[in-house]
């Protein structure tokens, strides 16, 4: 494309760009198709001749977004609720531009150099210790891989050499709470562990993993001459945004000398708040941490940082350098290929090195505030009527309750379709986008607040759409009981 040509199209398509944030309101929030329309209004072959990139720009229209679920979109509250900020958007195009492939330090310095600088903005800005060194990944999956990939590398001697098949190696056990992500559970199995080597611990009542039980499977385990590998404690599961205690939990992990991984994906860049100080207990103990800047921190996905003060361990599973990839620094300098399976890097740094520069630290801030500020408002009308309850504390901007026949407490699977079928109501509208999850066996909705352009209207909105919902449902079919 010659550049005068690329100039046009770009400026075209920066034009539709701001227009689609402009206008982000006038588009249903969950798609609204069915399966198989995107696949019938394309053709079944390439072009075999090249057709005008007016063209490509017009089918945007035409055929993506009326296709795309708008996580920009300020009434998105489902899963954990995200936004694809201006500063990080515009450095996502000059990151393709540059097209960097950072997997040496020789083959892009800016992305190697950067992204250490950026993670130790953020590091700082967390109060993590200053050993800590942090690596993006594209998600917390593969952070909390390459997190028990360490640990594994340390629990089972010369395992990267050896492998585990046909050696003396006992049952190994990883640890995590009932509520923790099914990441973990990807994990083990992908590294060999076998899935019968997780074991989920029991929870309390507000849904964090119980430090006793912990202690019970761990003298139980190490009785039956199963090895303990490491321990994941969350700080804001998936379900319910519940915390572990992860300083008792650490001393645990200290005294078993096993490896402790901290998933803080989504509610570790609460840390920078110094409301929200009581998060950082424990975590200058972990092992790794993992913090997704792609969920509350305005990074248009993909981005996830894993910290850890024993990257060493992580290049020890890790470092590989064949003939074609040694330099004249190697040793002099920090490659990114050493720190996983991944050899090729993207120049993800850039749009988190922008949004932390255009946004600063206390504008993140008063944005993380506002968010919290508004599910607890969302909260406080759900305590407030009588035909819905709350579940589940709300620690941070994720609400978690359900809709009950006023007076009606007691659960029954009637009782959980009538919620899906009040979230479904809601989604069909598209002005907002609800998910659920289940609590104590119970179907329950989730509201989740971390949109950028999310105001109190929204909300509103939302509980609104959610009280007709509820009054045409059970006006049609009221659940029996």
């Amino acid at each position: 494309m010659p550049p005068e040509e690329f100039r046009r199209h770009a400026h075209a398509l920066v034009e539709w760009a701001a227009g689609y944030f402009e206008q982000i309101e006038t588009h249903a929030v969950l798609a609204q198709v069915a399966p198989g329309d995107v696949r019938r209004a394309l053709p079944d072959r390439a072009p075999e001749h090249p057709e005008p990139f007016e063209q490509v720009i017009a089918d945007l229209d035409r055929i993506i977004l009326p296709a795309a679920t708008h996580w920009n979109h300020p009434g998105f509250f489902a899963y954990f609720a995200i936004t694809g900020s201006a500063p990080g958007v515009l450095m996502d195009m000059v990151s393709s531009a540059l097209n960097q492939q950072a997997m040496l330090w020789r083959t892009s310095p800016a992305a190697t150099e950067l992204e250490e600088v950026t993670l130790r903005w953020l590091a700082r800005l967390m109060h993590l210790p200053d050993e800590i060194e942090g690596v993006i990944y594209d998600t917390a999956s593969i952070s909390t891989l390459h997190a028990l990939a360490a640990a594994r590398e340390v629990a089972v001697p010369d395992v990267r050499t050896r492998g585990l098949a046909g050696r003396d190696v006992p049952p190994l056990r990883v640890y995590c709470s009932e509520h923790a992500h099914s990441s973990v559970d990807k994990a083990v199995i992908a590294l060999g562990l076998g899935h019968q080597a997780l074991r989920r611990i029991p929870a309390d009542d507000r849904f964090s993993m119980r430090v006793d039980a912990l202690e019970a499977a761990l003298s139980e385990d190490r009785a039956a001459g199963i090895r303990p590998v490491a321990i994941v404690a969350t700080v804001g599961t998936t379900s319910s945004t519940s915390v572990d205690d992860v300083e008792a939990i650490a001393a645990i992990a200290k005294r078993e000398q096993i490896w402790l991984h901290v998933d803080a994906a989504y509610a570790g860049v609460m840390a920078m708040v110094p409301e929200f100080a009581w998060i950082r207990a424990g975590l200058d103990q972990a092992d790794s941490i993992v913090v997704n800047p792609h969920k509350w921190l305005f990074t248009p996905f993909d981005l996830s940082v894993l910290f850890t003060p024993r990257m060493d361990v992580i290049r020890q599973a890790f470092s590989l350098t064949p003939e074609y990839l040694k330099t004249p620094e190697t040793g002099a300098v920090r490659n990114l290929m050493d720190t996983g399976v991944q050899l090729g890097r993207r120049f993800r740094a850039l749009k988190l090195w922008a949004i932390l520069r255009y946004f600063g630290a206390e504008g993140v801030r008063a944005r993380l505030r506002e968010h919290c500020r508004l599910a607890q408002l969302f909260a406080s009308w759900v305590d407030e009527d009588p035909d819905f309850e709350r579940v589940a504390p709300v620690p941070f901007s994720v609400v978690c309750f359900r809709a009950i026949n006023a007076g009606q407490q007691q659960a029954s699977p009637d009782l959980d379709a009538f919620n899906h079928a009040i979230i479904d109501r809601v989604n069909k509208t598209g002005e907002v986008f609800l998910s659920h999850t289940s609590l104590n066996g119970q179907i329950v909705i989730r509201l989740a607040v971390g949109n950028l352009r999310t105001e109190e209207r929204h909300l509103r909105r939302a509980w609104a759409l959610l009280r007709e919902a509820l009054a045409q449902h059970s006006s049609q079919a009221a659940p029996a009981l």
